[in-house]
Order: C-alpha cells, then sequence, then structure tokens
C-alpha cells in the first residue's frame, strides 16, 4: 500500500456556505456533500449548510467574537453567515437560485455542483429541471463562477444546459480510504456458507440493470463448476426478483447463485474483501456506479459495462475489464477471461487501489475541490451576455424569486445545517 498522498497546504481560510434541496440529498447529494464538507472543515476553512436536515452537513461552530473572547451568536440565512463563495447543488435547482442570489447580493462567486441526472431521471426531476430552466435557468448561468461535475454523463448534461465549456472542471466523487480496503472478510460469506471464488453483483435486482445477462453469461461459463459462486446482494420489485430467480433455476446453476440482502455501509467493505469479482453490467446511465470507487479501494477487480460514467473510473485490462453492455456473448468473454487469469486479476488488484489512492481519497478530492473555490474566489464574476446591460444580466424575474422562495423556503429563511 502506498503511503499517503502529499497533500497542499491552504492558502488561506474561506467562508464556505453550501446549499442543497433537502428533496435531493439522499439521491445525488448524499454522501458527497457531507464528506466533502467534512474535508473542508479538516482543511480549516469555515463552513455552514443550508437545506439539509439538521446534522446532515458538518459544519463550523459560531464565529468568534473579533479579538477572540465568546462566540457571536449566528447571524440568520446565507446572506447573514457573509460566505467568501457560495456552493449549490443542481444547477437548475431552487438551490442554485437561492445561491445566485446570495451571490448577487454579497458580490461572492458562485460554484455549483452537479451529479447529473440519470437517463433523465425521473418525472419530478425533468419537471423540476424544466421549471428550473425557465425561471432562473439564464440567471443561474450568468452567477455560475464554476461548474463542477462528477462524472461525463453530469459534463455533458451540463453543457446541454447552456454553460459554458471553460467553467466546467469535472471532479469524481471519493471513497473512504479507510473503511474500504484490501484484506477484509465477510460475516455475510461465512453465515451463507459460500465457498470458493465469488463474482459479486450489489445493488437493485431489477432486470432493467443488466442482471439478465449477466446471469445468462454466468450459467455459460463458470456457473457449472464448483468452485464459482455469482452471489447477487440487493433488493428489487418483487417481479423482477421472482422472474430472476426463475431464470437461475431453469438455467440449472441454483446451487451457485446465492441472493444476500442489501449489506449495511459497514457490512460492504467485508463483502467486497471476500469477492474475487464486482460486476456492473448496467445497459445505460441510469446506474450511478457508486460501488465501483469502494471496489476500486478495496482491491476488487471490476468487470463493468463500457459506458461513459464507468470508463471515467476505470482502467480496461488495468483496473479490470469494460464490456459491451447487454451482450451476454461479451460479458461471457469477460468471465472466462477474468476467470482464468489469476495473475491478471492480481494485476489489477494492485491497480485499483492505486486509482483509488491517486484519484478516489476524499482528501484529494477536497484538495482539487479547494483549488476550484479559491479560483473562483481569486477571479471576478461572470459579467453580462452580449446584447444585455449588466443590471439586466443580474436581474432575476419575480415569478423565479416567488417560486424559489416557496421550494427552497429553508435555504432563504436561513435554516442552517
Amino acid at each position: 500500500m502506498k503511503d499517503p498522498p502529499t497533500l497542499r497546504t491552504v492558502e488561506r481560510t474561506l467562508r464556505i456556505a453550501i446549499l442543497l434541496n433537502p428533496f435531493d440529498l439522499a439521491v445525488k447529494g448524499g454522501e458527497y456533500a457531507p464528506q466533502l464538507a467534512r474535508e473542508l472543515l479538516g482543511r480549516g476553512h469555515y463552513l455552514r449548510g443550508f437545506g439539509a436536515p439538521p446534522g446532515v452537513i458538518p459544519r463550523s461552530g459560531g464565529d468568534a467574537a473579533p479579538g477572540g473572547g465568546e462566540l457571536k451568536p449566528e447571524a440568520p440565512g446565507v446572506v447573514g453567515f457573509r460566505p467568501d463563495v457560495v456552493v449549490a447543488y443542481d444547477a437548475l435547482s431552487p438551490a442554485a437560485f437561492l445561491g445566485a442570489r446570495a451571490a448577487r447580493k454579497l458580490d461572492a462567486p458562485l460554484v455549483l455542483i452537479e451529479a447529473g441526472s440519470s437517463a433523465g431521471g425521473s418525472r419530478t426531476t425533468r419537471l423540476l429541471r424544466w421549471i428550473g430552466e425557465r425561471l432562473w435557468g439564464v440567471f443561474v448561468r450568468r452567477r455560475a463562477s464554476a461548474v463542477v461535475v462528477l462524472d461525463p454523463v453530469a459534463r455533458a448534461q451540463s453543457l446541454g444546459e447552456g454553460f459554458a465549456e471553460d467553467l466546467i472542471r469535472v471532479l469524481p466523487a471519493g471513497v473512504d480510504l479507510g473503511s474500504f480496503r484490501p484484506g477484509l472478510t465477510s460475516s455475510f460469506v461465512r453465515r451463507h456458507r459460500i465457498v470458493g471464488r465469488l463474482l459479486l453483483y450489489v445493488g437493485k435486482l431489477s432486470q432493467d440493470r443488466g442482471l439478465q445477462e449477466l446471469i445468462d453469461a454466468f450459467a455459460r461459463t463458470v456457473g457449472q463448476a464448483h468452485d464459482w459462486n455469482l452471489v447477487l446482494a440487493g433488493d428489487g420489485p418483487t417481479r423482477s426478483r421472482q422472474a430472476l430467480r426463475a431464470q437461475v433455476s431453469r438455467l440449472g446453476i441454483g446451487a451457485s447463485v446465492h441472493w444476500l440482502p442489501t449489506p449495511s455501509v459497514e457490512e460492504l467493505p467485508g463483502l467486497m474483501g471476500s469477492a474475487t469479482l464486482l460486476a456492473v453490467p448496467a445497459v445505460d446511465d441510469r446506474v450511478r456506479g457508486i460501488h465501483i470507487p469502494r471496489a476500486l479501494a478495496c482491491g476488487l477487480p471490476v468487470l463493468a459495462s463500457r459506458l461513459p460514467r464507468f470508463e471515467g473510473l476505470l482502467e480496461d485490462d488495468g483496473s479490470g475489464l469494460l464490456v459491451e453492455p447487454g451482450s451476454v456473448q461479451a460479458w461471457s468473454a469477460a468471465i472466462v477471461r477474468a476467470a482464468g487469469a489469476p495473475m491478471a486479476r492480481k494485476r489489477w488488484s494492485q491497480r485499483a487501489r492505486e486509482i483509488a489512492e491517486d484519484r478516489l481519497d476524499w482528501a484529494v478530492v477536497a484538495e482539487g475541490f479547494e483549488e476550484i473555490l479559491l479560483e473562483a474566489v481569486d477571479g471576478r464574476p461572470p459579467g453580462a451576455g452580449a446584447g444585455e446591460s449588466p443590471a439586466a444580466a443580474l436581474a432575476s424575474p419575480p415569478e423565479a424569486a416567488s417560486l424559489g422562495d416557496s421550494l427552497g423556503g429553508d435555504l432563504h429563511q436561513g435554516r442552517s445545517a
């Protein structure tokens, strides 16, 4: 295992306001926002979260009085906090609009974080994006100093929403290298008496996740052997689970396929440490691949569909294999190649951990984000567009203000996390 990366010394302390939408936190901001906030606090910055339930976003204490002494009472709202930089999640969300208004009032830079909507997103997500584009999209775009995207899908979405290419920076989600590390074992595996090599899938058990192709490929290859197991850990719609179980039974591989409940956050590192390969057989970008960084950190080689989100994380024949999505033949070939090459798996395992340490350690991600914040603070806010005066460019439409207040009241009224 390599030594921890040497991180750049903090140049100066920033006051950072982080704005989220409570209804989006569990879906998109979930792990990214709290982990990033925790790392920024650890790097000496002063931070306050708005819009998330209390305790979700790690935060600094009250303001110190001049010259030290007792803490001053908290000032209400984002503007009262007087941040050096405003960070808002989801570029067309009410949080982004309220962040843009606060940034305008404070003459502070606005940095947006975009996770990207999977396959266009749900009907509610599409509706909210449509509302955001119509009512405050132009205003937010003109105030943005930078857009941090988590993967190529989010980058394409941001470009499609009209953000300038030179504002967009790709910065992936990180992983806890202390929790996810090589050499762990799983009580899951012992309790279910699984012996031999494990081809592991973790996630939703649904027919639209490429599981039918994965099961077919497993049955055609190592599924008939006694030393390989397909472990499906997760939950899903009853009809899908019944169909997948029927498929396994029909193929005669029931003894080699094991159905486990969704592992807890504490159980997942051990399960990955006990596996031989992780399979991510997605057929489209609805699957974010959140388990790929965790697998890499555990030194677990990954077989994943050749999709934009995964191509940015994996090195083909470096940390695993990229496979044509939806192709039983391609997945069969990948399984045969990986199963029959123990030395390649060892090489992939070593490289996987290296990638996690070099690129995906939360400390490394936070340093990259800090650099973006410092660049934004040192630069000038974007000016007016061609054909418009600065006042017109910075003005926000009344209907946007009204709807933004109703959807993001917690942010506007200053209920900080």
